[in-house]
């Protein structure tokens, strides 16, 4: 691609964001209305929002669930010493207007996996995520390929990293990426639901600013030319190796067994929110879409109830299983674990019909899955709007730029 030349600015129309105007192609003010969701505010969390806030990224909502600890320190641009014990999306948020004031950025505390809708991977143009887990980021991929939002991924360990960029419904997805040696891993974390989870010790990776400053600079790069509608490393990766001094890209092929490549054929709002539109409320709605036969697919498997085989004690949960720990399986009468009834879609049949969706495990401003067969739409659940994004969330969703 021939770049344009370069345009001189007099000094006189200098202003904060004159010298990226001297790119050719450059256009702030697509900047300055994009929205992002970045997921993760640790080292390369930090990073990415120290950018989107020197860039003049408009909107951003940031996710974390944890607080800044004195490991953070040496890693976070945007932590300081008297922040240990705050919450890192509070105090990331705060930073990032402290470092442009015309940023609006929203902080969520919490898991960003059982507790970020649908709605708000809608909104955003792009999703950047510098995430610690591999199950996060299955949700994550899954949720942005769904609704066709490019999803650019980051990842280090000591002097190393890679980014990479997904976006349905062509190419490659992470998932598709994913080995055996990965997939034991996350397998065994969710074999240990109700088994004792709490027990298994963090795997701490060790990671420098140095390595999270170059992967996350190169994730934010791909947002930019995204934006732009230029053309990015979708379907393919940025490997950086910091004690060679080597780098070089690397495409990934789709899988054709890959369950996450599901697309939305069209998303619809619905004017209800996800605490008080009941189930059998969503199911008509969904056979009004697809037909008689429509189903809901839940965001993650649903514990409704256990039960006690030695003593027969029942007793109501409606809780996703990721949610739970094993204690939350024992029987109140006589201790003994609790077999639990799962259910992963309703029907109609399964006795919960005037249950809510929060009741089912879907969180505010979620997109409700519709499923008829190979068909799948979604209902976007309106009401939360401004509970999720508050002001950032004025006007319809809009994004999706071209990659």
């Amino acid at each position: 691609m021939q770049e344009a030349p370069l345009r001189v600015v007099p000094d006189e129309e200098e202003d904060r964001f004159a010298r990226f105007r001297l790119i050719g192609w450059w256009d702030q003010g697509r900047l300055e209305s994009a929205k992002a969701l970045v997921i993760g505010a640790g080292a390369l969390g930090n990073e990415i929002l120290k950018n989107l806030a020197l860039l003049g990224v408009g909107r951003v909502v940031v996710a974390d669930l944890d607080r800044v600890e004195r490991s953070n320190l040496a890693r976070s641009v945007l932590f300081r010493e008297g922040d240990r014990g705050r919450p890192k999306a509070e105090v990331a948020a705060a930073r990032m207007s402290e470092i442009h004031p015309s940023v609006r950025v929203r902080p969520f505390v919490g898991n960003a996996v059982t507790g970020i809708g649908l709605g708000v991977y809608e909104w955003a143009d792009v999703v950047l995520a510098g995430l610690d887990n591999r199950e996060a980021r299955l949700a994550a991929n899954r949720a942005c390929w769904l609704l066709g939002r490019p999803y650019v991924d980051g990842a280090i360990e000591a002097l190393a990293g890679v980014a990479r960029v997904f976006r349905g419904p062509e190419g490659a997805c992470y998932e598709c990426t994913m080995g055996e040696a990965d997939w034991r891993l996350v397998e065994e974390r969710r074999s240990c639901a109700l088994l004792g989870r709490d027990a298994i010790p963090e795997r701490h990776v060790p990671t420098t600013p140095t390595s999270a400053s170059v992967v996350a600079g190169v994730q934010c790069q791909e947002a930019v030319k995204h934006l732009h509608g230029l053309e990015t490393l979708r379907g393919s990766g940025f490997v950086f190796d910091g004690v060679a001094h080597e780098s070089y890209r690397v495409a990934y092929t789709r899988s054709p067994s890959c369950a996450a490549h599901d697309v939305f054929e069209r998303v619809e709002p619905l004017d209800g929110g996800a605490a008080t539109t009941t189930v059998d409320r969503a199911l008509a709605e969904a056979r009004r879409l697809l037909g008689p036969g429509a189903s809901l697919e839940l965001p993650g498997d649903l514990v409704t109830s256990f039960r006690c085989a030695p003593c027969g004690t029942e007793r109501r949960a409606m809780r996703r299983l990721e949610l739970l720990r094993e204690k939350d399986s024992l029987c109140p009468r006589c201790a003994a674990p609790m077999a639990p009834e799962i259910v992963s879609s309703l029907e109609g049949g399964e006795g919960l019909g005037a249950a809510t969706l929060a009741d089912a495990g879907l969180p505010p401003f979620d997109v409700i899955r519709c499923r008829a067969g190979e068909r799948l739409a979604g209902l976007r659940l309106e009401a939360d709007r401004g509970a999720a994004l508050g002001a950032l969330g004025a006007g319809p969703p809009d994004g999706g730029r071209s990659a």
